[in-house]
């Protein structure tokens, strides 16, 4: 049997320009950064209140990245949405859909500089 979950891994074309996204329009923080024994370039990112973290990866040896529509999403949870709205536009990833209205709030999603889609939660208080 499996303890926890330690991190979920994406692999990208630009290493660079997709850790900036992460740190800069998400505000998570880079806490770990090596080469594997294979040659992949890692980037580790933790989330603010949350333990696992996001793993970063490029591997140009394995070929380009290519992402699928509606693949696979990673979801954050905002007290603003508007708030997050503004900045995220500002940093020039203005909503990609939403917001949407649910029955425990609201969300909408951004996508990431390789199309990997960003859901953000704001609950209803």
């Amino acid at each position: 049997m499996v303890k926890k979950l330690l991190h979920t891994r994406y692999r990208v074309n630009d290493l660079e320009k997709t850790v900036a996204f992460y740190r800069e329009v998400l505000g998570l923080e880079e806490i770990k950064r090596h080469k594997s024994p294979r040659g992949s370039e890692l980037v580790f990112l933790r989330t603010p209140n949350s333990d696992e973290l996001i793993e970063i990866c490029s591997f140009p040896a394995s070929g380009q990245v290519t992402v699928c529509p509606d693949l696979t999403h990673l979801a954050f949870e905002v007290d603003d949405l508007e708030s997050f709205a503004r900045h995220a536009a500002a940093c020039g990833y203005p909503f990609s859909d939403g917001p949407t209205e649910s029955s425990s709030g609201r969300f909408a999603f951004i996508d990431a500089p390789e199309g990997y889609e960003i859901e953000l939660i704001e609950y209803r208080k």
